[in-house]
Order: C-alpha cells, then structure tokens, then sequence
C-alpha cells in the first residue's frame, strides 16, 4: 500500500533537491545526498535518500539507528582505500588514487539527523546554534556565551562555515564569539590571540543582524508540513501468515492476521478490510475479503472498480480501521505504544 517518487536530478543545495515516497496513502518528504555503498568490493556511488519520517533507503530502507550501524560495518563508506575500483552505473567505472574524504560515521550521522530536522520544519543543529545566539544577545552572560560554544561545537564541522548563512563571512563573527578574548579562532591563520576589538566586532554584527531580523515582514512557507512526523517503525517484509504470541512490531503490519470487526463484516487483516472496501460490486468486495493473504485481496482489488470518492475517503478508512484493530487487539495497542 504504498509506493516511492523517483527522485530527480539537480545541482541546488540538498535543500532543494525534493522526493517522496508514499506510505499507507501519506505523502513522506525526503531528500538526498550522494554517498558510496561498498558491496562486493566495489564502491557504488549513489543516491542515498532520507525521509521526514526518519527512514534512509541506502539500498534498502532502514532506520537511523540500522543506518548508523550501516556506516560502522561500512556498507555506506566514509573511508575509500587507495586503488579502490569505483562504478557509477552505466556512466563510468574507474580506481581510486590518493582517495581524500572529510567525513566519518559521526559526521555523515550527524549530517543525516540534521536533514530530518529540517524536513520535518525543526530547528537542525545550526538553526540551535543561532538561537543560542539570539539567548545570549539578551542576556550576555558567560554562561550563555558558553551555551554559544556548545550549540555550535555541536553543529557537524563540515557545516560550521555557514551556520550563519554569510557566505561572505563564512561564520567569521560566530567563531570569535565562540572564542571569546584572549583566545585563538580556530583556523585563524595569524594564530593570534581575538582582542577585544575584534570580539566588540563580532557581537555588533550580531546585533546589527538581530534589527535586520526584527525589521523583516515574518513570512510563512507557502508548502511543507504542518505538523512534523512521527518517527517511523520499519516493518520488514514478512508477510505473516498466522498470529504469534509475541509478534513484536511484525504485529504492527496492516497485513498481519489480526481479525477487524467493522462495519458489520469480520475481515483477516486491516489489509483485507481496506481493499475489500475500495471496490463497488459486493460479489468482488466478498472475493477480496476472503483471499487467502492480502497480496491476493491487493490483486483482486486492483483489477476491480474503484468505489466512488474513494481517493478522499481512503485515508479516513485506513484510520477508522487501525482504530478498530488496536481497539479490538490490546496486545497489539501495547506494542504500538511501546514503539511510538
């Protein structure tokens, strides 16, 4: 019951760069990055995409926590050893020499938490750090300065050259107020101590961008989410085919042999309820009923006319369902529960 967009190709900022997958009838917002999976030797470059809801597809779907271990066994690599052999698909093939990468497992995690935090619309790890900055502004004292200097240690490296958006400064300012006085910048090439011009500098730009903000007419996006959403559960495909006495998130599936009273009528899974009541005639609508699993009611269904209205009613059918299932099977509510 769902599907996924291809995603597209284009040069912008990985802001920009918009997919989707559908699950259950909801639209999931994703985006993505260019990444290396090593399989069999080889290193692949290809696309790897995250979604709002929390799930990667570096060849597979995964959760962030089955992505992480991805990074740590190397299946996504960070590290590419000299004379690798390298493929493209069908654009090229070619080996590695004086093979150079800037990330690690934690960077590339870090990079891929941050991303979900902004498909969903939530502050991501700069966004933090600037708000920081707006706390201390208000308050400056040493304790806020040094919450500036943990939101921003916190941002990934390979981003804390434009937490503020100033390509010109390349967050100049946001590194001597993280140093403070007396202190050396990171990457300052002089290797001398910041004075305290130079910090009195520093926090008047950051001023002067507060009034800027102030003065700016407040915009509201025109697109995107307006409730953020919830991590997602993998569910593996398992296709099960009789109750378990401890199913654990198997138990979850719409597919799973939990019997639904709805409607007048007992079904085998939401799964089965679902397709059986997105078709017209009775006499198919019984047939999809009884199939033996639900890829058979799926089929049945999909070569049947669709019940008037049914793209806007769908949604609100899946919900009425999945209440009566949990409602229906506590033991399963309190698996739900646990996994929310």
């Amino acid at each position: 019951m769902g599907g996924q967009g291809r995603p597209g190709h284009n040069h912008g900022m990985i802001n920009n760069r918009i997919t989707y997958r559908t699950a259950d009838g909801t639209r999931i917002p994703g985006t993505w990055r260019h990444a290396f999976i090593r399989n069999g030797g080889t290193f692949f470059l290809t696309d790897l995409v995250m979604y709002a809801d929390g799930l990667i597809d570096c060849w597979g779907l995964v959760t962030l926590e089955e992505f992480e271990r991805k990074l740590r066994c190397g299946w996504v690599a960070t590290e590419i050893p000299e004379g690798a052999r390298a493929s493209a698909g069908n654009l090229a093939a070619w080996k590695f020499g004086e093979p150079s990468t800037r990330l690690t497992p934690e960077l590339m995690i870090a990079e891929v938490r941050d991303t979900i935090e902004r498909l969903n619309g939530r502050p991501d790890s700069a966004a933090r750090c600037r708000a920081a900055v707006d706390v201390f502004l208000a308050d400056r004292t040493e304790e806020n300065r040094a919450a500036v200097r943990a939101a921003y240690l916190a941002v990934p490296e390979t981003r804390r050259r434009y937490v503020l958006s100033d390509m010109d400064r390349k967050d100049w300012p946001l590194k001597v107020l993280v140093a403070g006085p007396g202190a050396v910048v990171e990457g300052w090439w002089t290797g001398k101590p910041v004075s305290q011009e130079d910090y009195d500098q520093a926090v008047a730009y950051f001023e002067k961008r507060a009034r800027s903000a102030a003065e700016a007419s407040s915009r509201v996006p025109a697109d995107g989410p307006a409730t953020p959403y919830a991590p997602a559960i993998h569910l593996y495909q398992s296709y099960p085919q009789e109750r378990r006495d401890d199913p654990g998130t198997v138990g979850l599936r719409n597919d799973y042999p939990a019997p639904v009273d709805f409607d007048g009528s007992t079904y085998t899974s939401v799964a089965h309820a679902y397709w059986a009541l997105s078709v017209t005639d009775p006499a198919v609508r019984a047939a999809v009923a009884a199939a033996d699993t639900s890829s058979d009611a799926c089929a049945l269904a999909a070569g049947a006319t669709r019940r008037e209205g049914w793209e806007q009613a769908r949604t609100a059918v899946m919900t009425a369902l999945l209440r009566a299932k949990y409602t229906q099977h506590p033991d399963l509510a309190e698996i739900l529960l646990r996994h929310r």
